[in-house]
């Protein structure tokens, strides 16, 4: 796949989620500035577009993309059709996605998509053919992962690779896994400085997908990407053991709020209890990876009045634990804790502590050090420049991708990893339902 200047060609499929308008938060020297859309007519796209025009008229840095807007209840088909560019970016409603991502790389178009891929069982298999054919055609399909990008993520998983400091992964057990990701989540939040308008079928799981298959894929995806770096992990290699999910119950008033909607809309009534809208967002998964045990959890509130989206990961190390809280008292920002294991001789765990932050650390990150805040706590201390957010992940994200693109092929163990995913968070789903 020969590549040159303005070579890459984006075609954006029916944005219904803001991670599609993010994106476009940046310009690329690879990327044309014409953006073709296909959409059907509706509030969506509109939002969308605003959202890009945002960006092209704001004083600092604005972009000068240039969309090109083909609207119709053809949309897909003609974009199939037509094949004006050459990477089509997928972030909208997940009803339909599999198949976007599915025929698209048929069509010989290379795919970025946000997660998640799949929502559910029965679709998993039509995932797996469409990485099959992307390998066929020589197209790369590839998922939008941002939380890779966020610097305490990337520094905890620096620090699991120095023995003297980590030691190595436990194995942990199905009550203590060595590896736990957990994040809580607002549907009323602010987003490029303004209330996030939701589309009313985010609440439908059957086209948003539940909690269980949607943000738990970055907690998956952090899972695979700290505990085996850049290593295969084949579905084979997986132990499911348990899964829940439950609801999160809304009023009208709080649908309202988000929506601009003043009453339910008629597909959304299955879901409806005692006025009550019952969404099933929340989540959790308990299973092995070889012998390594972990858990993901996922949590949405309505509000949360005190602060932002809350995360919180644990490394079960045999010297340490490298914690993120993102709490009250880390004023809902991420922090990442160093905490000896029982037995550690603390005079030689904070001499290695110290010399892995002051070298290895601060080698990649200049600036980056350490805070003793007791004997058996230390705290890294990350430089501003580092927390650039989750908008400015998106970017940081794309040119991976783009780079992936100039060299044609993905690292070996990107899609088998990928495919590992999306088979846990699928067949969680199909364990919880099971359950009930």
């Amino acid at each position: 796949m020969k590549k040159n200047t303005k070579s890459v060609k984006i075609i954006t499929l029916a944005p219904g989620h803001f991670h599609a308008g993010l994106v476009q938060k940046s310009m690329y020297p690879e990327v044309s500035d014409v953006v073709h859309v296909y959409a059907p007519e509706g509030s969506e796209v509109q939002s969308y577009l605003d959202m890009i025009e945002g960006f092209n008229s704001r004083s600092e840095n604005p972009t000068h993309w240039k969309e090109k807007v083909h609207i119709g209840a053809d949309f897909f088909k003609k974009m199939l059709e037509e094949k004006v560019g050459n990477v089509v970016i997928i972030a909208g409603n997940n009803a339909r996605k599999t198949e976007y991502i599915n025929e698209s790389v048929k069509a010989g178009l290379n795919v970025l998509a946000d997660k998640p891929m799949v929502v559910t069982p029965e679709n998993f298999p039509m995932l797996e053919e469409a990485f099959k054919t992307a390998e066929e055609k020589d197209v790369l399909l590839y998922d939008i992962m941002t939380e890779r990008h966020e610097i305490t993520t990337l520094l905890q998983r620096e620090l699991s690779q120095i023995p003297k400091v980590f030691g190595t992964l436990q194995q942990g057990t199905s009550d203590n896994p060595a590896m736990v990701q957990a994040s809580v989540h607002r549907f009323s939040k602010i987003v490029t400085g303004k209330p996030l308008i939701r589309p009313a079928w985010y609440f439908d799981v059957s086209q948003e997908g539940e909690g269980i298959v949607d943000v738990t894929t970055h907690l998956v995806d952090l899972i695979q990407w700290e505990a085996f770096p850049e290593k295969i992990i084949n579905r084979e290699n997986v132990n499911i053991a348990a899964a829940k999910h439950w609801t999160t119950d809304l009023t009208l008033a709080q649908f309202s709020k988000v929506t601009g909607l003043q009453s339910f809309p008629d597909y959304l009534d299955k879901y409806i209890d005692n006025s009550l809208l019952k969404v099933y967002s929340n989540g959790e998964i308990v299973y092995k990876i070889n012998d390594i045990w972990a858990k993901v959890s996922v949590i949405w509130n309505f509000d949360e009045p005190k602060g932002g989206d809350t995360h919180y990961s644990i490394m079960r190390g045999t010297k340490c634990n490298l914690v993120i809280r993102q709490g009250e008292e880390q004023q809902f920002k991420t922090v990442l804790y160093v905490e000896p294991t029982e037995g550690r001789d603390l005079t030689d765990f904070e001499k290695n502590l110290s010399t892995a932050v002051k070298t290895t650390l601060a080698g990649k990150y200049p600036g980056v050090d350490l805070t003793k805040l007791s004997d058996k706590q230390y705290a890294i201390n990350i430089p501003q420049k580092y927390k650039v957010g989750h908008e400015a992940h998106f970017r940081q994200v794309t040119e991976k991708y783009l780079k992936y693109l100039k060299n044609d092929n993905l690292p070996n163990w990107e899609v088998p990893n990928m495919i590992a995913k999306y088979y846990i968070t699928t067949t969680a789903l199909k364990l919880a339902r099971e359950k009930k």
